[in-house]
């Protein structure tokens, strides 16, 4: 959905490229139907490889009878019990439900927007998280009226500077903000309209507002209910529901966790991965690797993306005191963005300087590179090479001595020169 967004605002890309492009708008059932058909063809994949490899797949809801003996309860209600020596759990998490009234009735989660069969309308997204600032940014370049009610601070525990230039980025290209915003309550109306009672968070005054859909991303929940966790004596975080874990082994040493499900842990699908290769490396194959959660790089699709790598501004300076932290940094434009200066509502289709770079370091261990931070096209494809390198534990000298493959964004990490505390103008008149 993100690059069916890009693609529509690469119309305005081609035209002053000299293309002659019509565009006849989106077709929401179009795409849905591609993006299930492909969801679809993933899991018959997996399913396969599954078979192929000797693995037994049982379509089943697992619970804990004992420590080493589960009950799988199957669609038709017939349960099969199995022993195991070792058990792994890797449920992973959904979607939570805001605990006010009409919620569940009137609205709709993060993943089912991937299946909506009808569009969307005017669409009001629920949460700072960048779940919601993706499907926000995505739900806007496709042409649809959306706002995001923010109750506090947008993308908490990333860095804070990074998360204001994406919102007020957001904002200017035409998604609605409802800053300090809590929704309170929900309740349907006459033609499907849904009414909003929302909560100032600083004033406490109320407000009503109508839309056709409302989004809720306002975190996610392990997937431990019902799995009697307790029958085998593994601990949870009442808290969450979520299981700690020392090297993904649970307080029960033959039983293990990976993924969302692990308290702690960042939720990234490739974290899952990586984890349990790890995991099962060790236990079967006499491997000794485990799984390193530290410089685990990022990229949140927003409509200008973003990846980071290692600690945030703020983080860094709380570890290591203002005083050994230097910050290098570059605003820019990428070449191919040059030539568009199309204006709408007067903002730039592509705005000079809306791209960003920032490198952090830390001065009393000779310039190492604790933190990365990019902002503009093709993040996941910038940061990851440099996850590399960060991860051999590289200083700004490596960077400085590395040469950048011109005219690349990729290239400003190997040119960066300014520092924040300088004061200079780190704004850019040209490529």
């Amino acid at each position: 959905m993100h690059q069916a967004g890009i693609l529509g605002e690469s119309f305005s890309d081609a035209k002053e490229y000299g293309w002659h492009v019509r565009n006849d708008g989106h077709n929401w059932n179009k795409m849905v139907t591609s993006i299930q058909d492909h969801i679809g063809s993933l899991n018959f994949g997996y399913r396969t490889a599954l078979r192929d490899n000797g693995v037994t797949y049982l379509n089943a809801f697992g619970s804990f009878i004992d420590a080493h003996t589960l009950a799988a309860t199957k669609k038709n209600g017939k349960i099969e019990t199995m022993t195991a020596n070792r058990i792994l759990i890797a449920v992973g998490g959904r979607p939570s439900y805001l605990d006010v009234p009409g919620a569940e009735e009137c609205c709709i989660t993060s993943d089912d927007i991937f299946s909506l069969p009808e569009a969307p309308g005017r669409t009001l997204c629920v949460g700072a998280s960048y779940i919601s600032l993706e499907t926000a940014g995505f739900l806007t370049a496709l042409g649809y009226d959306t706002t995001v009610a923010i109750r506090s601070i947008p993308l908490r525990g990333f860095d804070t500077e990074i998360a204001e230039k994406i919102v007020g980025y957001m904002e200017r290209h035409g998604t609605k903000f409802m800053r300090d915003s809590q929704p309170c309550a929900f309740e349907k109306r006459a033609g499907g309209k849904i009414a909003v009672k929302v909560k100032n968070t600083v004033f406490g005054n109320e407000f009503e507002t109508e839309f056709d859909t409302v989004i809720l991303a306002v975190g996610r929940h392990a997937v431990t209910a019902g799995l009697n966790l307790g029958a085998a004596g593994v601990r949870v975080n009442p808290r969450n529901g979520k299981i700690p874990c020392v090297d993904e082994v649970t307080n029960i040493s033959h039983i293990y966790a990976v993924g969302d499900v692990l308290d702690m842990r960042q939720e990234l699908t490739p974290v899952a991965i990586k984890a349990g290769v790890n995991l099962v490396n060790r236990i079967f194959s006499g491997g000794s690797i485990k799984m390193d959660y530290d410089l685990v790089p990022t990229t949140v699709f927003t409509p200008i993306e973003y990846g980071c790598i290692g600690m945030s501004e703020e983080l860094a300076i709380e570890t290591f005191g203002d005083e050994n932290v230097e910050i290098y940094q570059s605003y820019f434009k990428p070449l191919e963005w040059a030539v568009n200066h199309v204006e709408h509502d007067g903002v730039a289709h592509r705005e000079d300087n809306a791209c960003y770079a920032k490198l952090i370091t830390n001065l009393a261990d000779d310039e190492r590179v604790v933190g990365f931070h990019y902002v503009g096209p093709n993040a996941g494809e910038v940061t990851q090479g440099y996850a590399v390198a960060m991860k051999m534990g590289a200083k700004k000298s490596d960077f400085d001595g590395t040469v950048g493959i011109h005219p690349t964004v990729s290239e400003e990490f190997t040119i960066l020169s300014i520092t924040k505390r300088s004061g200079v103008d780190a704004t850019k008149r040209g490529c």
